[in-house]
């Protein structure tokens, strides 16, 4: 499948079909995608909660400024970034480095002082927004994926994400933003418009 192609084929979808589903089976290339999906040092500091509960879609539908694509869609992933990274978190990725590679974890001793030296020099404010970077590498992630799948995708980042977080329930991450999965609806007037981009020319520089 050609890559462009399929990228010239994803739009922010604004009307999904609600009586078509994604199946188990895409769904799992989806979300091992986002499993996959490269971070700084591979620290991975984010949590992915994929809906597809009805009644739970529609309780963050109010929190979503009522956008449909909320409810309309097969699926919601909510992509939420670690709320404050520690040393604990360096220790856990090191401990599975090993567990994984083999060795031992003072083969990576420079590794792990680099690591911390980074985290020590950051604020707590600091450290959430290079948290939330990162989920922004996974949504790019999931976006050409969707598309590679011929899933049609909205990424939303018009949400209230305190209220996701009261919602949801989840302790130790914060709500960056959430992104709808499904499949198009017929007629969707967005569907076949041409593509605003500026020109490689534009924004592309060679040296």
């Amino acid at each position: 499948m050609n890559i462009l192609t399929q990228l010239q084929w994803r739009y922010a979808t604004k009307q999904f079909d609600k009586t078509k589903h994604i199946d188990s089976a895409t769904l799992k290339k989806i979300t091992d995608s986002l499993v996959l999906t490269p971070s700084s040092f591979g620290l991975q500091p984010w949590k992915f909660i994929v809906i597809s509960e009805p009644t739970l879609k529609e309780s963050l539908l109010p929190h979503s400024w009522n956008q449909p694509q909320i409810t309309d869609c097969s699926h919601l992933i909510v992509l939420m970034a670690k709320e404050h990274v520690t040393k604990e978190d360096i220790d856990l990725f090191l401990d599975d480095s090993v567990a994984k590679r083999g060795g031992s974890r003072d083969d990576l001793k420079d590794y792990e002082g680099m690591m911390n030296g980074f985290i020590n020099r950051m604020s707590e404010d600091a450290k959430f927004n290079w948290a939330k970077n990162q989920v922004y590498i996974a949504l790019g992630q999931l976006l050409t994926t969707a598309a590679l799948l011929e899933v049609d995708a909205c990424p939303l980042e018009g949400i209230s994400p305190q209220d996701y977080d009261s919602v949801l329930g989840i302790e130790g991450y914060k709500t960056v933003l959430a992104c709808a999965l499904g499949y198009r609806l017929d007629g969707d007037k967005y569907a076949d418009l041409e593509k605003i981009r500026f020109s490689s020319d534009t924004i592309i520089e060679h040296r």
